[in-house]
């Protein structure tokens, strides 16, 4: 067993439960906990704070105030697009997640959230905006971080990442890459 505490440049493996308002709204499954670097921003800021130095083996419950978790309810985070404009091959039900490119090219998440005859209403805020979040974690495993997890600021499953010389990587915050070979076209 490992005699590390949880810090900063770390891989963590945490088994947790969230519950918001006396609900569980996620948890890991059983023998596949959440794994990530600890602090690089993969997890929520309230959260990363708490489980600081934690060992493994260590269970603890953790409250999070939503302004350090997915920030406060933004009345102003939504826009209504002609619903002309919106994409045919998008269901127009109250709830569907879409990713919509901002000024700047980056993509951000948004929900539907009115549909009426002639616009659709999306909603930018997090759906856990605003909420205090209540997490029971575990703390599996803590493990150094590799050069390159370190360097892209997030963990790499061996099985998930392929980045390599012949390859365009385009790392995500989950630990995944979304790998093109360089010599395709994509977009």
């Amino acid at each position: 067993m490992s005699n590390l505490k949880v810090n900063k440049d770390l891989v963590v493996s945490m088994d947790y439960e969230l519950k918001v308002e006396n609900s569980i709204v996620d948890f890991s499954e059983e023998g596949d906990p959440l794994i990530f670097l600890q602090g690089h921003g993969n997890i929520i800021p309230g959260l990363e704070k708490a489980i600081q130095g934690m060992s493994v083996g260590e269970s603890k419950n953790v409250s999070v105030k939503a302004a350090e978790a997915y920030g406060e309810y933004e009345p102003e985070n939504f826009i209504e697009v002609p619903r002309a404009e919106f994409p045919e091959e998008i269901p127009l039900e109250i709830g569907t997640e879409i990713g919509v490119n901002d000024e700047n090219g980056e993509e951000l998440s948004a929900y539907i959230e009115e549909v009426d005859v002639d616009k659709i209403t999306l909603n930018f805020n997090h759906p856990l905006a605003g909420k205090d979040l209540e997490f029971n974690v575990k703390i599996v495993e803590i493990r150094q971080a590799t050069a390159e997890e370190l360097e892209h600021g997030h963990i790499h499953d061996d099985h998930d990442c392929c980045c390599g010389e012949d390859e365009d990587c385009d790392c995500e915050q989950d630990g995944s890459c979304d790998c093109n070979h360089k010599s395709e076209a994509t977009d």
